[in-house]
């Protein structure tokens, strides 16, 4: 087995990757790793496979990966490390500005102490205050609400044992969140101070989007960490809720209405005009289809697991690496 692999996503990348190769070689020769550098091409619409091509096919230690489409970057991981051989296995992005001088020191810092998950850390960063504030923000709210502390969700280079990625499913923009995914199962999960160097080639794929979708995400791992397994309590817990607010609604009603009608008090407001009895309404109707799609979650979580991968693979260099399991 290698020592460690580099899994790198490309979407229109191709004036960066021949130094990007060099560097990363460079620093294996240095160390003596036995090492592998995969590229998977997310769908360039630029040159970015031709790149990929010639390197793959002039140097023992590229594979190349082509996607059909864009699928978007946690697809482009997933390909990566199902044809991974290393130990360890690096992420990292294609754009230069992580410099791979610094994977000896991802590795020293996953054995002291021992670590599962090394995560980047870009306390310096090259970026102009639109991107850097917002993404405190969003850093902020994935440690408070997931209780894993890292200044840097948003970082690509990061480094995992091998056993860590072969546990987590990845999917949709789930890939900032791996670290998050691996706590919840027990890994351990650290951070090392990172250069952020400045781009070179191309242009940022960072766009005010990212905030949205990354907001939507976070809240889904939120839910997949905390109730995976049992659905209900969180459906549960928020339909029961509202459930007992509809149901102490509607017994003051009904004591209201036999005090208004037994007790001789044709001047209190009739029933059906008091506000409060659509609201108690509406609260017991809530809290029973919370708790009614709760069950259906657990049903789900119970007899159902979805195995389709969320990529497809076009061609690989070297032909031999297309291994992927149907």
């Amino acid at each position: 087995m290698k020592l460690y692999s580099v899994v790198i996503p490309v979407f229109n990348e191709a004036e960066s990757l021949a130094k990007l190769i060099d560097e990363l070689q460079a620093v294996g020769s240095d160390h003596q790793h036995d090492s592998e550098i995969i590229l998977v091409d997310d769908g360039s619409t630029d040159h970015s496979w031709q790149v990929i091509s010639d390197l793959a096919e002039k140097n023992d230690l590229v594979t190349g990966i082509r996607l059909r489409r864009n699928f978007g970057k946690a697809a482009a991981l997933s390909a990566g490390f199902e044809v991974a051989e290393g130990e360890f296995i690096f992420t990292m992005d294609a754009d230069l500005q992580d410099d791979p001088k610094e994977i000896p020191d991802f590795l020293a810092k996953l054995e002291s102490p021992k670590f599962d998950v090394v995560s980047g850390w870009k306390k310096i960063r090259h970026d102009p205050i639109h991107k850097t504030f917002p993404s405190k923000i969003f850093n902020w709210l994935v440690s408070r609400l997931t209780g894993v502390k890292l200044h840097d969700h948003n970082c690509g280079f990061k480094c995992y044992r091998r056993e860590v990625l072969s546990e987590i499913d990845l999917y949709g923009e789930m890939h900032r969140f791996i670290p998050v995914l691996a706590n919840a199962r027990g890994f351990q999960v650290g951070e090392l101070v990172v250069e952020h160097r400045k781009r070179q080639f191309g242009v940022s794929k960072y766009g005010f989007k990212r905030f949205f979708k990354g907001f939507l995400d976070l809240l889904t791992v939120y839910f997949l960490t905390g109730y995976r397994q049992r659905p209900q309590h969180l459906l549960g817990a928020f339909g029961l809720g509202s459930f007992s607010l509809g149901f102490a609604g509607l017994t003051y009603l009904a004591i209201y209405w036999m005090i208004r009608v037994f007790g001789e008090f044709p001047d209190m407001e009739p029933l059906h005009q008091r506000p409060l009895l659509i609201y108690s309404l509406g609260a017991l109707l809530l809290g029973a289809q919370l708790m009614s799609i709760g069950f259906i979650a657990e049903l789900i979580t119970a007899y159902y697991r979805r195995d389709t991968k969320p990529f497809s693979i076009k061609e690989t260099i070297p032909p031999e690496k297309n291994n992927f399991s149907s």
